[in-house]
């Protein structure tokens, strides 16, 4: 019998989610939208709403990205010298065109791990309790 978040044979939940599948069955679409998640698996069942990794994401494609972004403007402004509305114009653009893909990808990887480790929410637990 099937526990809820036991994976397929074959499927890697992390590499499932990447890719933008269902990371138990591997098959099903994960996202609904751009970066919202399907409520159900529509092949398995799946209740991938438990899975939301809401900020998580955003916090490591922030870190990836500014480290490019701000790395390249420092050697730019160090190098050339240019004025403000070039790096407006140069870096602006390149930190979304970084981002939006990216952001897809890290989400569905963080569905994909939280799936594979069996993530909950937290719960507090009182001392009587144990």
């Amino acid at each position: 019998m099937d526990t809820p978040n036991q994976a397929y044979p074959g499927v890697d939940p992390p590499r499932a989610g990447m890719s933008g599948h269902c990371p138990r069955c591997g098959k099903g679409r994960l996202f609904a939208g751009y970066l919202r998640l399907e409520p159900v698996c529509s092949r398995c069942g799946l209740d991938l709403a438990a899975l939301d990794s809401a900020d998580g994401p955003a916090f490591f494609v922030m870190s990836i990205v500014s480290f490019v972004v701000v790395g390249l403007a420092l050697y730019t402004e160090v190098a050339w010298s240019p004025p403000l509305y070039v790096h407006v114009l140069l870096w602006v653009p390149l930190a979304f065109i970084l981002a939006a893909p990216l952001m897809r990808i890290v989400k569905g990887l963080m569905v994909g791990l939280q799936f594979r480790s069996s993530a909950a929410e937290g719960r507090l637990q009182s001392h009587d309790d144990q």
